[in-house]
């Protein structure tokens, strides 16, 4: 072995001790306490949303919650005061979508709380069904939706944070963000966007001293294909969507996932993937990359063909269940659904 070669050894070695002296230090400083913290939620009134909004009303956190319905915030609201009677929570409807809606929650929630110290990017949408199916515009909505308005939020939020020098970021992203899942194209283009964004903020605002967490769930089960779109052989495609988002070894529960979340925030992580499977898919992408292309080149020819020119049209997998709502396999897609708002 050449010198130059030990000199290499010894610095990737030097570098490698460092990184983990880094993270051990990070670990070990105090936790972040949600505790009389101003966190503002958005895509709060229903499904994970919601999930997180309970857990740090527990914590004692003053809420702001922000969706585009007033009356399911306000069911939110109550939901949440019945649980803990002492809970601080603000609602503000507005869609988000709209760069000045983003910068009035930001000023609601400064007014009410004086400050804001977490910003929870959480809103989403879901659009189901083939490529043939998906016009330019489920692009542009998915587009607004995932990455603009987590940006809109940023950026208002930002002066506020720097001002305090301290606060917290968590986007909720996807493994759809990770890894190109069949029949979610618009979907997982967005989430691509948003985990980009995600990543280079936090490099970015390190010296700032805000903390910038990308969270890539697996299946959750949040009751979302209630609400989810679908386009094509819609009956069948909510069947596939809903029957995946409720079994028991490939998904977690809104409450376990949840805590997973608000634990990284905790800790200021730079990413959480959440759910096994997750996991194990992205590690399959990044070490074999052809053969995972053609393993989930198989999965989508098992998914339903396209339809005619109605399956243009999206419908609500509450319209589209067909009678799939009552199955036994898709039980708890639906308790969660009623648990968290979505129904």
């Amino acid at each position: 072995m050449t010198a130059l070669q030990n000199r290499r050894i010894l610095g990737a070695s030097a570098l490698g001790f460092g990184l983990l002296l880094t993270a051990m230090a990070r670990r070990a400083r105090a936790p972040f306490a949600f505790h009389g913290k101003s966190v503002l939620i958005t895509g709060a009134s229903r499904g994970l949303g919601l999930v997180l909004a309970r857990r740090l009303a527990a914590e004692g956190a003053g809420l702001t919650l922000v969706a585009r319905d007033k009356a399911d915030l306000e069911r939110a609201a109550d939901d949440m005061r019945r649980r803990w009677p002492a809970a601080r929570v603000l609602i503000v409807a507005a869609d988000i979508r709209e760069r000045a809606n983003a910068e009035r929650a930001v000023a609601a929630a400064i007014e009410r709380y004086g400050r804001i110290d977490v910003l929870l990017n959480n809103a989403g949408i879901i659009e189901v069904g083939p490529l043939e199916h998906m016009a330019l515009s489920d692009y542009e909505e998915a587009m607004t939706t995932h990455f603009w308005a987590p940006l809109y939020m940023v950026l208002a939020a930002l002066p506020h944070m720097r001002h305090q020098q301290a606060g917290r970021i968590v986007n909720i992203s996807s493994i759809g963000g990770k890894i190109a899942v069949p029949h979610l194209v618009p979907y997982s283009a967005s989430k691509f966007a948003l985990t980009g964004l995600s990543d280079g903020l936090r490099i970015e605002l390190a010296h700032d001293n805000i903390t910038v967490t990308t969270v890539c769930p697996g299946l959750m089960r949040t009751g979302s294909p209630v609400n989810a779109m679908f386009k094509g052989k819609r009956a069948q495609e909510h069947a596939w969507f809903a029957i995946a988002d409720s079994l028991p070894l490939v998904t977690i529960g809104a409450e376990r996932a949840a805590r997973q979340i608000i634990a990284a925030c905790r800790r200021g992580d730079a990413e959480l993937v959440i759910t096994v499977p997750a996991k194990l898919a992205i590690v399959a992408h990044a070490v074999a990359p052809e053969l995972f292309a053609d393993a989930m080149t198989m999965i989508n020819r098992l998914l339903p063909a396209a339809a005619g020119r109605e399956g243009d049209v999206a419908q609500r997998g509450e319209v589209s269940a067909a009678g799939w709502a009552t199955s036994k396999l898709m039980a708890p897609t639906y308790a969660a659904a009623r648990r968290n708002n979505e129904l």
